[in-house]
């Protein structure tokens, strides 16, 4: 696709292996990501990972559990646009948790830099394993003397 210019975002896409938005501890996952809409000699360089990240109070924390940086140069004809494919086995954990004050989540991270120096990024969630989310308190009941 030649002629495209950097004014218009190019499209990222993720797709997981059967669709699914939950994964067990130690299951493969297979992910599937493309580059569209952008030259293909305005691509500096490209990054897939799967990671975890907190949220919540305290500090946030990130585990990056695969990673994967490709250039033109590793790429066929230098085009990293086409349909990229790669599987992973997924670890014992940390799981996915929904807590009242912190918060676990999974993703597969997908980083385009271009030659302008534009980054673009794009994030597909997942559930790791099965926690129950931690119950959340009852508000507190006004009282008379409020």
């Amino acid at each position: 696709m030649k002629g495209t210019s950097l004014t218009e975002e190019p499209l990222l896409s993720i797709c997981l292996g059967g669709s699914r938005k939950h994964y067990s501890a130690g299951e493969e996952l297979i992910v599937e990501y493309q580059i569209d809409a952008i030259d293909v000699t305005d691509i500096q360089a490209v990054e897939a990972s799967v990671l975890w990240l907190t949220e919540g109070k305290g500090e946030e924390d990130l585990g990056v559990h695969f990673f994967e940086r490709r250039l033109p140069a590793d790429a066929e004809e230098g085009d990293l646009r086409p349909l990229r494919r790669f599987k992973i086995m997924l670890p014992n954990s940390p799981l996915s948790y929904e807590g009242a004050i912190m918060r676990i989540r999974w993703c597969v991270r997908l980083r385009l830099f271009a030659r302008r120096g534009k980054e673009y990024v794009l994030e597909h969630g997942f559930t790791l394993g099965s926690v129950p989310p931690a119950p959340v308190p009852p508000p507190e009941q006004a009282t008379d003397e409020d």
